[in-house]
């Protein structure tokens, strides 16, 4: 594997990461490694605004893991490959700014999981869902069993992961698995406007708002609702607040400063 594991593109104020690991894009030490490095690279870059990670070709999103890895039945293989699952979408679920998964294809496994991380997921009508792992006598390591329930309810999390129930597009947003089922090869085209609005947001008003709404997953009502006033008084400690409201008031788009 070489860095175009994970080919990535900038188009003004967002980043397109295509998943490059032809045919099912599975995922590698490698490449989990190279998507941790890159969403920090930019969370550090301020003029990066949101992140679509899609896949390569028209069949696959991501096919997961490839379970080559854990046919020998090596813990200590086993170890390395969990950690880098969960360090690498645990980064990506903190990303600074918006990500969005333009689900182009099959998401399986690992591959529906870093589409679990992401703050949007948008699918296009041919693609199916699923995390299949108990069926191998796995679990979803990377998030899966928690960002899953977290979306969709216990109820959904279980026939998925307990009974290996595999759903189409349209299912999928029934449930709110997905945000939006757009026509085959749309996906991404609907992540860029997707994309184009959240450069339209304060920068710095989304970082805390994403940080607020998932605040909840972990913080009972009574603790995140103080949260959510003290982290309002906080942006006035920023140059987006003056701009953001001053802009408005002179009927003008605004300059945003921080990231």
């Amino acid at each position: 594997m070489t860095s175009d594991a994970i080919l990535v593109s900038i188009e003004q104020h967002t980043a397109i990461l295509t998943l490059n690991n032809p045919p099912a894009n599975t995922w590698t030490a490698h490449s989990l490694n190279l998507l941790k490095q890159t969403v920090l690279s930019l969370n550090d870059n301020k003029d990066i605004y949101a992140l679509i990670i899609t896949g390569q070709g028209e069949k696959f999103f991501s096919a997961g893991a490839d379970l080559k890895l854990f046919a020998d039945g090596d813990k200590a293989n086993a170890a390395t490959m969990a950690k880098a699952f969960g360090d690498a979408f645990e980064t990506l679920s903190q990303f600074r700014g918006v990500s969005i998964a333009a689900i182009n294809g099959y998401a399986m496994g690992g591959g529906l999981e870093v589409a679990l991380a992401c703050d949007i997921r948008i699918a296009e009508q041919q693609a199916q869902m699923a995390l299949p792992e108990a069926t191998v006598g796995l679990l979803p390591c990377a998030g899966g069993t928690q960002n899953l329930t977290a979306l969709v309810g216990e109820g959904w999390a279980k026939r998925m992961i307990l009974c290996g129930e595999r759903l189409k597009a349209e299912q999928a947003e029934k449930i709110g698995l997905v945000e939006e089922v757009v026509a085959q090869g749309q996906s991404l085209e609907k992540a860029r406007e997707l994309a184009a609005n959240v450069a339209k947001q304060s920068p710095s008003s989304v970082s805390v708002c994403k940080t607020l709404i998932q605040a909840g997953r972990q913080q009972p009502r009574n603790h995140a609702l103080p949260l959510e006033r003290e982290l309002f008084i906080g942006l006035f400690d920023t140059e987006d607040q003056a701009e953001g409201v001053n802009a408005f008031l002179e009927k003008r788009s605004p300059n945003w400063k921080n990231g």
